[in-house]
C-alpha cells in the first residue's frame, strides 16, 4: 500500500506540474516561431544541457533534426567537454563551444535544473557576443534563478525534483518538435 500511495501522488503531482497554462502555451508556441524562422534563415539550433538534461538536449536535437527536417546540434560529446573543460574551466566550456561552433542568427536553447548551473550562465551572458539570436532557457528551482535572467524566452518549473523538471522539459520540447510537423503520430522518416 505504501509504494501505491507513494506512486498515486508522485504521478498525480507530475501531472499536476506538467498541465500548461496559458502563459506556457503562447511561449510553447513562440519558440515554435522561432525555430521555423532559424531554418527560413538558413541557420541552426544549438542546444545544452548537464547531466540529465544534456540527454533531453540529445533526444530533442535527435528528433528536431530527423523527424523536423532543421538543423539541430548539441554539443555534449566526451571528447570536446573533456578538451574545452580542460583548456578552459567547466564553467566555460559551453562558452567556448559556442565560439567556435555557433554562426551569427542561430538560437541557443540551454537546460538547468537548478538554473544555477555556471556553464550554462555563462553561455547565456556571452551568447550576444556572438550574435545568437535568441537565448532561450528552461530551469526550475528558483523563480528569479541566474540561468532565467539571462535568457530571452524562459520556461520555468515550479518545483525543486529533478526529475519532475527534467521530465517536464523533455515534454515541453519534444511537444515543439510535434507541433512543428504539425501531427501528434507519425511515421519515423528513415
Amino acid at each position: 500500500m505504501k509504494n501505491k500511495n507513494f506512486l498515486h501522488n508522485y504521478f498525480n503531482d507530475l501531472s499536476n506540474l506538467v498541465k500548461p497554462n496559458n502563459d506556457t502555451i503562447r511561449k510553447l508556441e513562440f519558440l515554435k516561431d522561432l525555430i521555423i524562422k532559424i531554418k527560413k534563415n538558413n541557420r541552426k539550433v544549438i542546444i545544452f544541457g548537464n547531466g540529465g538534461s544534456a540527454s533531453i538536449a540529445s533526444h530533442f536535437s535527435l528528433d528536431l533534426t530527423k523527424n523536423a527536417n532543421i538543423r539541430c546540434v548539441n554539443l555534449n560529446e566526451a571528447g570536446l567537454i573533456t578538451c574545452f573543460a580542460n583548456d578552459y574551466g567547466f564553467s566555460n566550456w559551453v562558452s567556448k563551444s559556442i565560439k567556435f561552433y555557433s554562426d551569427k542568427g542561430d538560437l541557443l536553447i540551454l537546460i538547468s535544473s537548478s538554473g544555477k548551473s555556471k556553464n550554462m550562465i555563462n553561455a547565456a551572458r556571452i551568447a550576444k557576443k556572438y550574435q545568437i539570436s535568441k537565448v532561450v532557457t528552461l530551469t526550475g528551482f528558483s523563480k528569479n534563478n541566474l540561468l532565467k535572467k539571462n535568457g530571452d524566452l524562459n520556461f520555468w518549473i515550479e518545483s525543486k525534483s529533478y526529475n519532475y523538471i527534467e521530465n517536464i522539459h523533455q515534454i515541453w520540447l519534444l511537444s515543439v518538435v510535434d507541433l512543428i510537423i504539425g501531427k501528434r503520430e507519425y511515421i519515423q522518416k528513415r
